[in-house]
């Protein structure tokens, strides 16, 4: 059974007569959404398909933790140290042009709907200044004595009287200076009010019934959203699934505070960049995004990426010659779709995979189109493909993304010259083959029956063994590189007169650098 049906089975378990299931995840609009992040919402999503299938009704929430602190300015970003303390959706976008959240929540919604994903949006910011959560603040300051109690718990200080007695589950913002610089100094639970100080000089009495300045710490923000929103699943990083981590920290909040049932809970690893051993971060920038995967792989590619994996599995990802050997694998499974794994098959749905058409493989569109300048209509009459098809011109621009601004190695280029030196670098054994095939391909014989007749071997492995000794030398001559297409779609993206005049080779001048090698 597949990760994400066996969560959701789980999840009805708990609550059978609910009506409507609440799934939910959510990021901090720190800088650009990366991949590690966009597991979160992935492994929410794929549960959310799950409950779908077993026909119950749910709400995909998506919360956007845009009344956080600005906290850490990216390396990427110059200027912004001023604004630090204040919340992101409170803080200018690095263009200058609207609120720092929403410069990257914008970008990442946009994303999201490449891979139709359409959740349903909260921006904490709004919640928080409308009022929606005045009730349950109010709750958490005239309880607060018993959460510093459960805070303490999974901490190894000694608890403090003085500190309990001081002790307020959330900051303010500055009306002054719209900072968290603040300190809570007295509460009046009759009346609903506190009193704070800024570092900026500012002191204020707060109605929390009127003014919602208040932004409740994380731990306890996140159990009252659950009991808010009556929150049935969530998955978190595993820095927050530790035995004191936040999920178990606010999980007792939940119970004991606001009297819920924490949600089912997944905890999923960090995904890495290929070679680093740290996590990725979007307040360092740097890091790799969902964007910059949809270079190279359309959206159901990468879906089918993160669904195969349980989350609790780590893997990494890079943009370099791993492409190609993802690309095969799954052009693999959906060619043989009927002989994969129940959850292979279900990966392949959920991801919303094209299992009517046959796949091209990607390698082709990669090989050959750096030999015609990316030529979209000379690609498709290469590859046999010339119906009007706009994912067939999508898959020839990430094969030029890929090759172009991640895998420049793999540019190759017809040769212009025949390749005099390097002929002259084979032995006469091989210099023979040579001139057999190109005699045999200017005989207009086809290619790929001559290919076989000259490489056949007794043994097959030897057979196999041959056939790629010659097409490196065939590749090497042609396109000065030891990889490329099929020899017939080699000669046929050269073309026979060019591929033929680049072997052939003038005996008495390859005899004569024969020699010169040999000084």
């Amino acid at each position: 059974m597949h990760w994400a049906e066996e969560t959701a089975r789980a999840i009805i378990t708990r609550n059978p007569e609910k009506q409507k299931y609440v799934c939910a995840a959510g990021i901090s609009p720190s800088g650009p959404v990366h991949i590690g992040n966009f597991r979160e919402v992935v492994t929410t999503y794929f549960v959310v398909q799950a409950l779908r299938d077993l026909g119950k009704d749910v709400q995909f929430l998506f919360s956007w933790d845009d009344y956080d602190r600005f906290r850490k300015v990216p390396a990427d970003i110059v200027g912004h140290d001023r604004y630090l303390g204040r919340p992101y959706s409170e803080t200018p976008a690095p263009t200058g042009e609207g609120s720092y959240a929403r410069h990257f929540e914008e970008m990442f919604e946009k994303t999201l709907r490449l891979f139709q994903m359409e959740p349903e949006y909260r921006y904490q910011h709004a919640e928080y200044r409308s009022g929606r959560y005045a009730a349950l603040i109010l709750h958490a300051f005239r309880e607060r004595h018993a959460i510093y109690e459960i805070l303490m718990r999974y901490k190894s200080a000694t608890p403090s009287e003085a500190e309990r007695v001081s002790y307020f589950p959330a900051s303010v913002y500055c009306t002054a200076c719209g900072t968290d610089a603040t300190t809570i100094e007295s509460f009046d639970d009759h009346e609903a009010t506190y009193d704070y100080r800024c570092r900026c000089g500012w002191y204020e009495t707060i109605d929390m019934r009127s003014n919602h300045q208040t932004k409740l710490n994380w731990k306890v923000d996140w159990a009252m959203r659950w009991a808010m929103e009556g929150v049935d699943f969530e998955p978190g990083g595993k820095d927050h699934s530790a035995a004191n981590g936040s999920y178990v920290v606010s999980s007792e909040i939940a119970r004991e505070i606001f009297g819920v049932e924490p949600p089912l809970y997944l905890p999923y690893e960090f995904i890495r960049l290929k070679g680093e051993t740290k996590k990725m971060s979007s307040s360092s920038g740097g890091g790799l995004t969902p964007q910059d995967l949809l270079q190279v792989y359309p959206a159901h590619q990468i879906l089918f990426l993160f669904a195969k994996h349980r989350p609790e599995h780590a893997f990494h990802i890079g943009i370099d010659e791993d492409v190609l050997r993802h690309y095969a694998e799954y052009e693999r499974m959906v060619m043989h779709y009927e002989r994969q794994t129940p959850e292979i098959q279900q990966s392949l749905r959920w991801s919303q995979a094209d299992l009517k058409n046959e796949l091209i493989p990607f390698s082709q569109w990669t090989t050959l189109g750096p030999m015609v300048d990316f030529n979209e209509p000379l690609l498709r009459q290469l590859l046999e493909c010339n119906e009007a098809d706009e994912t067939i011109t999508a898959q020839v621009e990430r094969a030029r993304q890929f090759v172009t601004s991640w895998c420049p190695e793999r540019q190759i280029r017809i040769r212009e010259q025949r390749n005099d030196q390097k002929f002259a670098a084979y032995s006469m054994e091989e210099q023979d083959w040579l001139n057999r095939f190109a005699e045999a391909v200017r005989g207009e014989e086809d290619v790929l029956a001559v290919f076989y007749r000259l490489t056949r071997q007794v043994e097959k492995k030897e057979t196999m063994r041959m056939q790629k000794i010659r097409s490196t030398m065939l590749y090497e001559l042609t396109i000065d590189s030891s990889f490329g297409p099929r020899i017939p779609l080699l000669v046929k993206a050269i073309g026979h007169e060019r591929f033929c005049s680049l072997l052939s080779f003038d005996l008495i001048d390859t005899v004569g650098l024969s020699q010169d090698r040999l000084k």
